[in-house]
């Protein structure tokens, strides 16, 4: 009997956690030498902006199993062959996806969301010069996958970074033409 006491109290606990509503989680910004604008969202992600090849091993000492760089190669101080060589030898997965701010390709969000949901891959870290383009993936990110509504994941996206109103309404026109 009270075994079977113990096992209805643990289903009918189950069932009420699963029916919560998620939870947001808290936002926290970090001063770490080599990252800059490091913004971490619990142990999900972390965006920041640009990152210091020499930084990686730390990156992955936090726990991140994976790095999604938003950067592109003309851009001013990015390395992504010393970045991605600082990641196969840190033995954290790498992923470069390149994406102009200034000129949003849809294609550049279709290989984020790619990464960033390919099995194994979370935690991430997520980073690009500034911090704008990693939270404005991560906001394209919450309302394609997780389905947030624009509000939430703007808000949160807010904390994780700075976005630019363009960037912002890009997000939002992508999410609304690639529901997954």
């Amino acid at each position: 009997m009270k075994s079977h006491l113990l096992i209805a109290v643990g289903l009918i606990a189950s069932a009420w956690i699963a029916a919560a509503p998620a939870r947001a989680q808290e936002v926290t910004s970090e001063t770490v030498e080599g990252i800059t604008n490091f913004h971490r969202l619990e142990t999900t992600v972390a965006c920041s902006g640009a990152i210091k090849p020499q930084v990686v091993p730390e990156i992955k000492k936090m726990g991140f199993v994976s790095i999604i760089n938003l950067r592109q190669a003309s851009e001013s101080g990015a390395d992504l062959e010393a970045e991605a060589a600082a990641a196969k030898a840190a033995d954290i997965r790498y992923y470069s996806v390149p994406f102009n701010g200034a000129a949003p390709d849809p294609a550049a969000a279709d290989k984020f969301l790619d990464a960033i949901t390919a099995k194994g891959s979370e935690p991430a870290f997520i980073h690009c010069a500034g911090g704008g383009r990693a939270a404005t993936m991560w906001f394209i990110k919450r309302m394609v996958v997780d389905h947030w509504d624009v509000e939430r994941a703007a808000n949160e996206a807010a904390s994780l970074g700075a976005m630019s109103p363009s960037l912002k309404q890009f997000a939002i026109d992508y999410a609304q033409t690639h529901k997954r």
